[in-house]
């Protein structure tokens, strides 16, 4: 194809962002044009991405769609390709923005036409992200999406949103100033930074810890991963739910994309080397954050832990090195995107109607909006991992992979799965099921028309990769497969050499 379809995805929603900003700002006519043209634009995004999707070759491991065009001085270049690990990435990032669009109807009152703008905006950053194939491009895309996202929390959260929002913005800032020094290194020692080059040139050995631990201060910080993680809760908890589903949906998920694309690519030895460094991490994060997560009494809070376990068995995964545990990491990451987000929608359905998240305000749930109890409890169900769930699959793909590399580990993350099933049920009880001792809660209604398609096209897709995932395993298995063999070659070679 000589259509530059990947451009055309990434930047469509920052024309459509444009459009919006002529509109009306006034109530009424105003922001009803600038939703119809979010979602329009939103929607067209998605489509063209499924083309993409459609039109993928995924028998081949090399990077499909390649755009080059030579940028500053000529030894950065706009470069973008994608492979069968970040289509899928692409494919989530634009089903997502969507959805984060129609529900803001019901959830952001106020400078309704600014908060779809930083959406749009949003969804051009995180597009980027996975679509770039040089370091600087990549770095100024993975830097760019703060600012939308600083602004959602900063302008449209809660009470504590200005304390939040920096807090956010401070911790992945100073997460990634060494990933830019790294950046440096890299093109000193390579000469250059496509991603591509750099792959086939194989930087030095005696370089790589260094430079991996540059790259995993910024990636650790945006996953989370404990104990860089605290950032994420306030985040949360302040955010308004469309803001809380983009991220947890997509944001976290450059963190671990990062360790895939560029950890293992580029530093194969320095990944080998820093691997307990990362299962030990992971089960901290897996275990500690699940009992932290028990204790909350706010629902937002508790889904927002929930998170950081979740990213636990995606480190676990990623670094076992195996085709099960790396594509495990993949599909958690695929399905946390889905279901946090109708997590926090159904967390919002409430807020938006009582004003409280706040787990004592509620009870007996299910006597008065019995198809959201329904939706809730699907949504449930997949995050502890229920077979038939698209969180049973990750999951269960992530432990057999780590049994086979480290059987401890694999043991103490299997507590992870046991403490899921305890804080989710529990959250789920106290919620929906007893008395409706809450009398302002007998005058609020069930789920309307747009909050109900959402919910249902989120459990579809959640219930539908749950008992088929051979469209998301066939898109990423050559790549994978691709991305072991090479790691394992440089392993083999230094093995050799010694």
């Amino acid at each position: 194809m000589n259509f530059p379809i990947l451009s055309s995805i990434t930047f469509l929603p920052l024309i459509g962002a444009f459009f919006v900003l002529l509109t009306r700002s006034e109530k009424g006519q105003g922001n009803t044009g600038a939703v119809y043209i979010s979602i329009f634009t939103s929607f067209v995004n998605f489509f063209i991405t499924l083309f993409l999707w459609y039109t993928f070759d995924n028998k081949i491991s090399d990077f499909q769609f390649v755009e080059e065009i030579s940028w500053i001085s000529g030894f950065i270049k706009f470069k973008f390709g994608i492979d069968g690990i970040s289509i899928l990435f692409i494919l989530l990032t634009a089903f997502i923005t969507p959805i984060c669009i129609i529900s803001c109807i019901n959830s952001v009152k106020t400078r309704l036409k600014e908060f779809l703008i930083a959406l749009l905006v949003l969804e051009t950053f995180m597009i980027g992200v996975f679509c770039s194939l040089d370091l600087v491009v990549f770095y100024l895309f993975f830097e760019a999406g703060l600012i939308p996202m600083f602004l959602i929390i900063g302008i449209w959260g809660g009470p504590r949103k200005v304390y939040s929002a920096f807090k956010f913005f401070l911790f992945t800032l100073l997460g990634s100033v060494l990933m830019l020094v790294a950046i440096i290194a890299i093109y000193w020692i390579t000469g250059t930074t496509d991603v591509t080059q750099i792959y086939e040139i194989k930087i030095p050995q005696e370089f790589q810890y260094l430079l991996w631990l540059a790259f995993f201060s910024s990636f650790a910080v945006k996953l989370p991963m404990w104990p860089v993680h605290t950032w994420l809760p306030d985040a949360h908890v302040e955010a308004p739910t469309p803001g809380s589903v983009i991220l947890a949906a997509i944001l976290l998920k450059m963190g671990g994309y990062g360790f895939l694309r560029f950890s293992i690519g580029m530093f194969p030895f320095a990944s080998e080397y820093f691997t307990p460094l990362i299962f030990t991490l992971s089960v901290i994060a897996v275990i500690y954050t699940s009992l932290v997560a028990l204790m909350q009494d706010d629902m937002k809070k508790l889904i927002a832990y929930s998170s950081v376990a979740h990213m636990g068995f995606v480190t676990m995964g990623i670094f076992t090195f195996n085709k099960q545990g790396v594509e495990g990491s993949i599909i958690q990451m695929f399905s946390h995107g889905l279901i946090s987000a109708a997590l926090f929608l159904c967390v919002g359905v409430l807020y938006d109607r009582t004003h409280s998240r706040l787990i004592k305000s509620y009870g007996g749930v299910v006597h008065i909006l019995p198809k959201y109890s329904f939706l809730f409890m699907v949504f449930a169900l997949a995050t502890l991992g229920l077979p038939g769930t698209s969180g049973f699959v990750g999951e269960f793909l992530v432990l057999v992979g780590t049994f086979k590399v480290n059987f401890l580990v694999a043991i103490l993350a299997s507590i992870g799965v046991i403490l899921a099933a305890a804080y989710i049920l529990w959250l789920y009880k106290r919620v929906i099921f007893g008395k409706l001792e809450n009398i302002q809660l007998k005058k609020i209604k069930d789920v309307n028309l747009s909050e109900g398609s959402i919910l249902v096209v989120l459990c579809i897709t959640v219930l539908f990769f749950g008992f088929y995932p051979d469209p998301l395993l066939e898109t990423m298995k050559v790549s994978v497969d691709n991305l072991i063999n090479n790691y394992n070659l440089e392993i083999t070679k230094r093995i050799t050499l010694k």
